[in-house]
């Protein structure tokens, strides 16, 4: 039998060694790209491995025993990670959000956080630090995680029925255990919590009003449940278009039930449109990168685990931080090549894409979400 070929390993070095401007200008944090969008949040994939084996991000038949994750010995140490931070957040990063992967299996985590928290933005305020998880451990870590630091989580969950759940993660996780942790996470006071569904045409598209139900039921306001349009990120998802259930039609489904009225973006760069149901009872997001591209207002790094920094969840090559770091650069050395590579980016992948352009060039491959977070 021939061996198997894993079409993306080879994709995590494809990253050069940023440029270091002969005299580097001390950050303002009032760094813009060619776009005129500012660096505002900066996403951190702390580990490249996940528990779950979700087939829109991790299918089971690539990502098996034979897969060859990260050693830890390429993974970003805290200290490496948190000088990188303190970098970006001098260029005007405001939000920091702990991804993975699955953020809870790197182990002592909250370390993390504690160090992270310690941060402050150019105006000598707090960072909003929020993390992402699949809630398999957050029952377990939210104490430790809130005395640390963390402010928010959200967690993934894309269904409520336990056999479609077990189903959709592969790896035959419950539902209970995952309502469990966002339990917890909320007596910890990780709140307001977001939770994310991704929806998938007939997979879990039925699921949608039970979501709803369930969450503005149970939590009077305490949580937001956010929609997201199935999106094709990576090489090794089987993306479709067909599978793709528009956020338009979310909206009908869910207006027909619960009527929903609109609400104004909370922060600039928003992803997720605001709906608010009109009885009080809390309020739903829809995240619909697919059908309404909002790259124009994208402020968003991302930071893969070995330190590679990307300017889109689509890109398909990075910029190799970690080389500078390892290598001897001081700060002011860091920070002039992060300057000189956001005022370059013109990155609009969606855009692109719902105007009919080639948004990646030819024969290139996009990065893997699991690699740097979605």
């Amino acid at each position: 039998m021939a061996e198997r070929t894993i079409p993306i390993a080879d994709l995590r070095a494809a990253a050069a060694v940023p440029r270091v401007p002969d005299r580097p200008v001390a950050p303002t944090g009032l760094l813009a790209d060619r776009l005129g969008r500012p660096l505002r949040d900066l996403r951190i994939s702390v580990t490249d491995r996940c528990n779950f084996r979700c087939g829109y991000c991790m299918p089971k038949e690539v990502f098996d025993g034979r897969y060859p994750f990260l050693p830890h010995a390429a993974l970003l140490s805290f200290e490496e990670v948190t000088r990188l931070a303190r970098i970006f957040v001098a260029h005007g990063v405001r939000k920091i959000r702990l991804t993975g992967g699955e953020p809870l299996l790197r182990k002592n985590v909250e370390r993390l956080v504690a160090m992270l928290a310690e941060l402050r933005t150019v105006d000598g305020e707090p960072l909003d630090l929020t993390l992402t998880t699949n809630a398999t451990l957050l029952a377990k870590k939210a104490r430790a995680l809130k005395a640390a630091g963390l402010q928010r989580v959200t967690v993934s969950l894309d269904a409520l029925d336990d056999a479609v759940f077990r189903r959709m993660n592969d790896v035959d996780f419950p539902v209970a255990d995952v309502l469990a942790g966002i339990e917890e996470a909320l007596r910890a006071g990780l709140g307001p919590l977001k939770v994310n569904m991704v929806v998938q045409r007939g997979t879990n598209d039925h699921e949608i009003v039970p979501m709803a139900r369930f969450f503005r039921d149970h939590y009077d306001g305490r949580v937001v449940l956010r929609f997201i349009e199935y999106m094709d990120v990576g090489n090794t998802n089987g993306w479709r278009m067909d599978r793709v259930l528009p956020s338009a039609q979310v909206l009908e489904r869910l207006d027909a039930v619960f009527p929903l009225e609109p609400l104004e973006p909370s922060a600039p760069g928003e992803t997720a449109e605001r709906w608010r149901y009109r009885d009080g009872r809390g309020e739903i997001g829809l995240i619909s990168s697919v059908t309404q591209a909002f790259c124009r207002d994208c402020n968003r790094a991302r930071l893969s685990t070995e330190g590679k920094l990307y300017l889109c969840l689509f890109a398909s090559r990075g910029h190799d931080l970690r080389a500078l770091l390892r290598g001897g650069a001081s700060d002011e050395q860091i920070a002039g090549a992060i300057g000189l590579i956001w005022s370059d980016r013109d990155d609009r992948y969606s855009e692109l894409r719902g105007s009919g352009q080639a948004p990646v060039a030819s024969g290139e491959r996009k990065v893997e979400m699991h690699y740097i977070g979605g």
